[in-house]
């Protein structure tokens, strides 16, 4: 996982703990998933449209 162990997270993770706060752990999650939600969908939906834009140029 990128280099980073067990021992490495954990560090990470409370000072991340230490910086926001118990309180705005939930927020920073919900931001991060739907980050990452919407970065899968705009991965898949270039995927899907690379293809139709080489077939153009292929035509051309």
């Amino acid at each position: 996982m990128f280099g980073i162990g067990m021992p490495e997270l954990i560090i990470i993770l409370v000072i991340i703990l230490i910086i926001f706060g118990a309180g705005k752990l939930p927020e920073i999650g919900a931001g991060m998933g739907k980050a990452i939600k919407n970065f899968k969908g705009a991965t898949a939906e270039s995927e899907k449209i690379e293809p139709d834009k080489i077939e153009e140029n292929k035509e051309s």
